[in-house]
């Protein structure tokens, strides 16, 4: 009995019955193919927060832009000499620089028939939009670190973006 209990097991382990699980090579096949893939997913999505943010600060120029025009509508003549960043917070309190979360300038031309309206978002990148005196907007961004985010261009030289 003791015998046939020994060949028994022994006939198991050469045919592979007892044992179950993976070998280390499948197991270090699989690691290099998680690595190759985290590696090209996580820059992707690094890229696509910094575009997040950068879309965060145009769409809080936007509404700084929409607050300078109620401004100037509240004046006598339209002038926006008397719109500024304080005045802006009162007129949409959740703008960046109530909230203290992004640079916002708003600057009116010396004519005030214009003005221009700053964002500069968390990644360093600057957004503004650009009023003249005939009243035609301008989207303009300045890049200011490595990544563009959400700047269309090349290189470091200021780009446009839409509304």
């Amino acid at each position: 009995m003791l015998l046939q209990n020994i060949r028994a097991r022994i006939g198991a382990r050469l045919n592979g019955d007892s044992e179950a699980g993976f070998t280390l090579i499948e197991l270090l096949v699989v690691m290099l193919i998680l690595g190759i893939l985290a590696a090209i997913a996580l820059p992707a999505f690094f890229n696509q927060k910094d575009k997040a943010t950068d879309s965060k600060a145009k769409e809080n120029a936007h509404s700084a832009q929409v607050a300078m025009e109620t401004c100037g509508t509240e004046n006598t003549g339209g002038s926006y000499t008397t719109c500024n960043t304080g005045r802006l917070d009162v007129i949409e309190p959740t703008l960046p620089a109530a909230t203290g979360t992004e640079n916002l300038t708003a600057t009116p031309d010396a004519t005030g028939k214009g003005y221009t309206v700053e964002v500069e978002s968390t990644t360093g990148n600057a957004y503004a939009i650009t009023r003249n005196d005939e009243g035609k907007l301008s989207y303009t961004c300045t890049v200011t670190s490595s990544n563009r985010g959400g700047c269309p261009g090349t290189g470091e030289a200021p780009g446009t973006w839409s509304e």
